[in-house]
């Protein structure tokens, strides 16, 4: 546990679930999703799309300055949580805050069309490069708000957003700042993205009532749905009136690749991470992870094991948001983080509809939130009330 506790003031998301706190709570404790059928590349596949009233936002946010209208959606989805998630913490320009958000793939529709357009003419727009950098996004939320602190980018697959907070962390405990912005931003909903998707053989193509079968141990194929948006928290030194949740312990491991996309069977970077998040912390006061569990047959399994390694004979209550949003690759680590500072406010937990939970948390004290990316790069979060 840390000797300063590190405090969560705001977090924000445009998701699926909506673009605030209190539609996304009401929208957790429905126990439906929020998949659907569309088509990409002449197929009809399942994605985890923005509900229309966030589509008009991001639209007025585009038409809202002419410097924004040739963006890419990853870019002004991470605007539109960033700013709400410094009004609820009631940041100004002049804390010259840190600001750390990353993306598993970046501007992807950007990317797509300007490639196209390459391919067509021989020639692209001049502003195919700035628009697709890396970079992009924590730029632009840097300019948008108007911040001189530092600003910082990076891609980590699906553990991204996770990393973000590590650093603002670190940076943190450094000395260095006493506020951090951390998030990450996702807009993967395109034909090359879904087809990359299914090349690897992940890809739901489920007809049930729940076309993605997140912890669903039992399952015979693979049932990863794709889905969009951003999630920013704000991160701030010591424990603080308006905080909605504690860091008390970060962990972060990366196992030996022995392929592309997959880890050990068991997880081993998970154990690794876990174990340093808890610390000195008894396990047994872990109430809930909340698990990566992507929706896939290795990766649920070999993290169910992680868990059952680090815990034993006690697990704690397990559940994922997959099932409900899709999975939004480097944005999904701080969904995940938003289910757990909501279910340690509200005190109830959000279960995964078609598993039988025998029992559930009479009290809520401490979450634990999991994310890793290809390659194995494992984190996970501690947080307490």
């Amino acid at each position: 546990m840390f000797s300063e506790p590190i405090s969560i003031t705001a977090i924000s998301s445009i998701s699926p679930l909506g673009i605030s706190l209190e539609q996304t709570w009401e929208n957790y404790i429905k126990n439906v999703h929020f998949l659907s059928q569309r088509e990409y590349g002449g197929t009809q596949e399942w994605v985890a799309r923005l509900p229309d009233i966030a589509k008009r936002e991001i639209e007025n946010l585009r038409l809202s300055d002419s410097k924004y209208k040739n963006l890419d959606k990853s870019v002004l989805y991470a605007l539109f949580a960033s700013r709400k998630a410094v009004e609820m913490a009631k940041w100004k320009s002049k804390d010259n805050f840190g600001i750390n958000i990353g993306s598993s793939r970046g501007a992807t529709s950007l990317f797509e069309k300007y490639h196209e357009e390459f391919l067509k003419k021989n020639s692209t727009s001049t502003l195919a490069s700035p628009t697709t950098t890396l970079g992009n996004i924590s730029s632009w939320v840097a300019h948008d708000l108007g911040t001189q602190g530092p600003e910082i980018s990076h891609s980590i697959t699906c553990s991204t957003a996770l990393h973000a907070l590590l650093n603002g962390v670190a940076w943190i405990k450094s000395g260095m700042v006493d506020k951090f912005l951390v998030g990450g931003s996702e807009a993967p909903l395109t034909p090359f993205t879904i087809a990359q998707m299914r090349a690897l053989k992940i890809y739901s193509n489920e007809n049930s009532d729940y076309p993605c079968r997140a912890l669903d141990l039992k399952k015979k194929k693979n049932t990863m749905v794709l889905g969009e948006g951003a999630s920013m928290a704000c991160l701030e030194k010591g424990e603080k009136v308006n905080s909605l949740a504690m860091i008390v312990g970060v962990g972060y491991a990366t196992e030996v690749l022995e392929h592309n996309i997959s880890i050990s069977t068991d997880a081993q970077c998970f154990q690794k991470s876990m174990k340093m998040a808890l610390g000195n912390i008894n396990p047994n006061e872990v109430d809930i992870i909340v698990m990566h569990a992507p929706g896939t047959i290795k990766g649920d399994l070999s993290e169910t094991r992680a868990i059952e390694k680090v815990f034993c004979n006690k697990s704690p209550h397990l559940t994922t948001n997959k099932w409900k949003v899709g999975h939004t690759f480097g944005t999904s680590g701080m969904l995940s983080v938003e289910l757990a500072v909501l279910m340690l406010q509200h005190q109830k937990f959000i279960k995964v509809p078609f598993l039988n939970n025998v029992s559930f948390p009479k009290k809520i004290e401490k979450v634990l939130v999991n994310a890793v990316g290809f390659g194995g790069n494992a984190v996970s979060i501690l947080l307490s009330r």
